[in-house]
């Protein structure tokens, strides 16, 4: 083994076992071979809970390919959580060769024209950076670093206004790409620099990929000599299905990528010169689904891994962040993406095909790829609008279904009731909710067909081994979770014609369509529990802790049979 240092040397190794385990037997083939990371830093967040890295979770982010961990940061050693010793974990993460980057969560109270301004962020990213020089990098986006902007186009505030405060079309300076972002840019750079000036300074462009493209790039244009951009690979698009607009409300796999609002990004920092990275949720998650460990969808993945060379060759990109909150779970989706994300003389040939054979098996293997091909079809027709994803998406069969009040699961934030609302690029239209909520239903349909006849395919494996088992009731949570998002919109849609009826029978007949469409939700929220009682991974996310496990599937069938009983009950009795 010949490496560039000691970091290629122990990734040279990891390449050694992995060969081997596609081989599986421990002896290579003789010859040549050199290899290269193609993106770095590939940042991740953790997967066992928020800012908490042992050892052998270290262990595994460095054998996946990954070199760079997230943290919070509200000061030095102080996390969302509490405290850290970000040093001591600075230390074990470089022997794994991992370096550290900060999300800050610093408040940003002064406008950098505001008296005593830089000696404000000395004493807070200058104070973080004194006691802990190593940490390679701080992540900066909009919502976490709201400043008092002048920018026009903001309220110039860093709270949200009181109830009682009208829109008036301005928005809040986090969310917006304001113009003196770059003064706010350059007086971090000054307070971090004297403790390390190689420090990676990462702008996020997420709160506002809707915005204008003019006003984007005319930001990116503005943005001081190194400072690295990173814009989300998928977010914000806009497509169109039968007629009807629908657009990525966040992370999703269901759009390949890149989207419009990347490519805009994209050209303007290949233009300026500017370090170029993506937000891909390439470690094998996205928010599609919040409960589960990794999306089972290779051929949407692949296509998301090309279109990444391209963009690679295209704009220079660089660098990935590979999870958001969710974190990494180990999974044949993370090693497809390392091997996708090495430069080889000697690229592996059938890779998918020898990588599923050594997780179920040869014989199971080509019945295996024929259903993650249905299912990568499957991905194609999820809804990522924001009712989906921040509701019976994120918590899967555990999401309620409300009639005439809020039901809130137990030791939780509220969970809201479906609200339907589409604001486009140009936030100029508004697609009319009752329009949308028939396509989407249509296209979940379809998905839920789909990923139906993938479990079909799987069930023919005669004898499948523990890891098969456990990827097809991943693929049984996913169908599940996809039923529960279709009886969420068809209850609101029942619920919505009740509510205008204009006779006794009309109100009786849909009153009779919400009762069979909780009933049904029951069943499936029933066939949820044996799935999430086997494999604590699933009903689980490192931010939210246990929303969607048994506990709160069994208490989302008490509350669904209680609407039953007591609130259509009442309906029923009062027509």
């Amino acid at each position: 083994i010949l490496a560039h240092d000691e970091r290629g040397a122990a990734q040279a190794l990891y390449y050694l076992e992995d060969l081997m385990t596609l081989r599986k037997a421990p002896f290579l083939e003789k010859g040549e071979v050199e290899n290269r990371a193609m993106y770095s830093p590939r940042i991740i967040h953790s997967g066992f809970s928020q800012d908490v890295y042992p050892d052998e979770h270290l262990s595994g982010i460095a054998h996946a390919g990954m070199d760079a961990i997230l943290l919070s940061a509200k000061g030095p050693n102080q996390v969302y959580t509490g405290f850290l010793d970000m040093n001591d974990l600075i230390r074990r993460a470089h022997r794994y060769g991992i370096d550290v980057y900060v999300q800050s969560a610093i408040p940003s109270k002064k406008h950098p024209d505001d008296e005593g301004a830089q000696e404000y962020y000395d004493s807070t990213y200058g104070e973080l950076f004194k006691a802990c020089p190593d940490i390679k990098g701080v992540l900066l986006v909009g919502e976490s670093i709201a400043f008092p902007s002048k920018d026009p186009h903001t309220l110039g505030r860093t709270s949200f206004p009181p109830p009682d405060v009208l829109p008036d079309g301005r928005y809040m300076p986090g969310w917006w790409p304001c113009m003196d972002f770059p003064q706010l840019l350059e007086m971090i750079q000054k307070a971090v620099s004297p403790y390390n000036p190689d420090v990676d300074i990462i702008f996020w462009s997420y709160n506002w990929g809707w915005a204008p493209a003019e006003d984007r790039v005319k930001l990116i244009r503005a943005l001081p000599k190194g400072i690295s951009l990173m814009a989300t690979y998928e977010m914000f698009e806009v497509y169109e299905v039968d007629g009807v607009k629908e657009r990525t409300a966040d992370y999703s796999l269901s759009v390949a990528g890149p989207g419009y609002y990347f490519r805009t990004e994209a050209e303007a920092a290949a233009e300026c010169g500017i370090r170029l990275y993506a937000k891909t949720d390439t470690a094998g998650q996205t928010w599609d689904f919040g409960a589960i460990p990794y999306e089972p969808f290779p051929d949407q993945w692949q296509r998301r891994y090309d279109t990444m060379k391209e963009c690679r060759e295209k704009y220079g990109l660089c660098g990935t962040m590979d999870s958001w909150t969710y974190g990494y779970t180990p999974s044949f989706i993370s090693e497809l993406t390392k091997w996708n994300f090495t430069l080889s003389t000697r690229p592996e040939k059938d890779l998918l095909h020898r990588i599923l054979a050594s997780h179920y098996g040869e014989e199971a293997a080509g019945t295996v790829r024929k259903a993650l091909g249905v299912w990568s079809e499957a991905i194609r027709y999820y809804i990522a609008a924001e009712a989906d994803q921040y509701g019976p998406f994120r918590v899967g069969p555990a999401y309620p279904l409300n009639f005439n009040r809020i039901s809130v699961p137990p030791r939780c934030t509220p969970i809201e009731a479906p609200g339907y609302v589409a604001l486009e690029n140009s936030h100029e239209s508004i697609t009319i909710p009752q329009i949308r909520i028939h396509h989407e239903i249509r296209s979940l349909k379809e998905m839920e067909r789909l990923m139906k006849e993938g479990m079909d395919i799987m069930d023919q494996v005669a004898d499948p081994n523990d890891d098969l088992q456990e990827l097809m009731d991943l693929g049984k949570y996913i169908y599940l979770s996809v039923r529960t998002a279709i009886h969420t919109k068809e209850f609101l849609v029942a619920r919505t014609h009740l509510n205008v009826s204009d006779n006794k029978e009309d109100a009786l007949h849909w009153l009779d369509e919400m009762e069979k469409i909780a009933r049904k939700e029951i069943e499936n929220a029933r066939q949820a529990l044996p799935i999430v009682r086997l494999n604590s991974r699933i009903g689980w996310e490192q931010e939210m802790d246990y929303q969607g496990d048994e506990e709160f599937i069994e208490w989302k069938i008490r509350q669904v049979q209680s609407m039953l009983d007591w609130d259509l009950g009442a309906f029923r009795r009062a027509l």
